[in-house]
């Protein structure tokens, strides 16, 4: 008895010390809303005011999770999510009782099956396409599907080693993004993009300019297979970047060629680069030194501009060409960028694709330039759209991320990613584990490489590369669709057949 009214008095207690310190909090909380300026909410509603930045944040959460419909939410919805979990799971991806997409909607791209599909054993995998053909080592791209940049700095350590031994197991490619090659990108074994950018990480002389030498020592990594000199992405086009002097450690000073604790600024464009001359002599250079294939990737803001780099190219000889193109659209991601580039600027990429495209295509340059789709292309039906559209090969930067677990927490500018894969926190980074999620990679692209196959068997050919503009039709705002082929006319041979 005794026992149990001591256990009592102890509760009373740790009960009245509860209410206290949560009165004395109230009371502090009250003080300091009354009298800060900042927050008029909680000037004039003290304590309770404190509870709408909290509903706020919470709110992210709770629409996800709760009230946003499976095709309602930006940047992706859960549909778009889901198919990339189930896909990176190797799980089997049909459903049942009918699509809950709204075919009505603008934009909507429907494929047009063939009323006499090929049979099964006319059915071909997709080959292979050279690129760079004048290099001295051309390239053999054997995926139409890759991997897009994306830096280590940007990512974590176990998050681009997954995307390398993940790249490997399913034969596509892996861009380094602009922050230089580490031994993470190559750890897996996979083919390399190496990706320039304005501040020429990784390839940069003591004088933050293009060193030849540094080009020479990564272009003899043999899985180095080609070069991209970056001129603008989709979520920030004409914005460079500042690498704060915290994130800038002994690996990343070394891995960029910086000086270690020390912030270091991205032009907004390449110093020496003025025009679509200057553009062809650095490439050309590029090439020359690595003798690797040397592509450019950049945003559509006019398309005039691009006739004129055709024209140039035309009058100096094809030899002068760009071995590939990236279009990014405007509607690409990034870590962190001003909202107005990423919601306001840039050619959206499926605008901005088939323009493109044409402008090659009536020069002649069809085998010389091979096209290249970035922007938002995640699932099977947005990478049939590109490649009937135009584009030789697409690559995804956020298709790849849900395959390593992302969430959309939207918290990538932040270093608390809670899924492990743009945070350097140690603590957060333990919950991805590459030997996992490599084949979650290797799983999501091999899905939607056979989706796409079977999105081209479906429209009556062989392989994807031999899907045209004809075989998928838009919606129009009046709800009816229209061939692509129809909307953007091909002027192209190639095309038309």
């Amino acid at each position: 008895m005794g026992t149990t009214v001591w256990v009592l008095e102890l509760l009373a207690l740790v009960f009245v010390f509860l209410v206290g310190t949560g009165l004395a909090a109230a009371i502090l909380m009250y003080a300091i809303d009354r009298t800060q300026t900042a927050d008029a909410v909680r000037r004039n509603y003290p304590v309770i005011g404190r509870f709408r930045r909290v509903f706020t944040e919470l709110g992210e959460f709770f629409r996800q999770y709760f009230f946003a419909m499976d095709r309602e939410e930006m940047p992706f919805n859960r549909a778009q999510r889901d198919w990339i979990y189930r896909a990176a799971d190797g799980q089997d991806n049909t459903v049942a009782f009918g699509s809950t997409r709204n075919i009505s909607q603008p934009g909507t791209p429907i494929f047009m099956n063939a009323a006499f599909p090929p049979l099964g054993d006319q059915y071909a995998k997709s080959e292979s396409l050279v690129i760079g053909p004048n290099a001295r080592e051309p390239y053999v791209a054997p995926s139409f599907f890759n991997i897009s940049g994306m830096s280590y700095g940007a990512l974590s350590r176990p998050a681009v080693r997954s995307l390398s031994i993940g790249a490997r197991k399913a034969g596509v490619w892996l861009n380094t993004g602009e922050g230089g090659v580490s031994p993470f990108h190559l750890e897996g074994g996979a083919d390399v993009v190496f990706q320039i950018g304005t501040a020429k990480y990784g390839v940069r002389g003591p004088d933050g300019g293009l060193s030849d030498d540094k080009l020479r020592e990564v272009a003899a990594h043999p899985q180095v297979k080609m070069f991209e000199l970056k001129l603008a992405q989709g979520a920030k086009p004409g914005k460079g970047g500042i690498l704060p002097a915290a994130k800038v450690n002994a690996e990343i000073a070394a891995i960029r060629g910086i000086p270690e604790g020390q912030p270091s600024e991205s032009p907004n464009r390449h110093k020496e680069i003025d025009d679509w001359g200057d553009l062809l002599d650095m490439v050309g250079h590029i090439r020359e030194v690595t003798g690797k294939p040397v592509g450019i990737k950049t945003v559509v803001g006019r398309v005039d501009p691009f006739a004129e780099l055709f024209d140039l190219i035309l009058h100096r000889g094809a030899d002068s060409a760009p071995d590939f193109i990236t279009i990014d659209g405007g509607e690409g991601g990034t870590g962190a960028a001003p909202m107005p580039l990423i919601d306001l600027v840039g050619m959206p990429i499926r605008e901005a694709l088939p323009r493109i495209c044409d402008l090659r295509d009536q020069r002649g340059l069809h085998d010389r330039i091979r096209l290249v789709a970035s922007g938002k292309l995640v699932n099977p039906g947005d990478v049939a759209w590109a490649i009937c559209a135009g584009a030789d090969f697409v690559t995804s930067a956020r298709g790849f991320m849900f395959s390593l677990g992302c969430i959309q927490a939207l918290k990538c500018n932040r270093n608390t990613c809670p899924t492990g894969i743009t945070t350097h926190d140690k603590r957060l980074q333990k919950g991805l584990v590459p030997e996992d999620k490599a084949e979650k990679v290797a799983h999501f692209a091999t899905s939607v490489i056979k989706e796409v196959e079977t999105i081209a068997h479906s429209v009556g050919v062989a392989e994807p590369r031999q899907m045209r503009r004809r075989h998928v039709r838009i919606v129009q705002n009046d709800g009816r669709s229209i061939p692509m082929n129809e909307i953007y006319p091909s002027y192209s041979t190639h095309a038309a057949t």
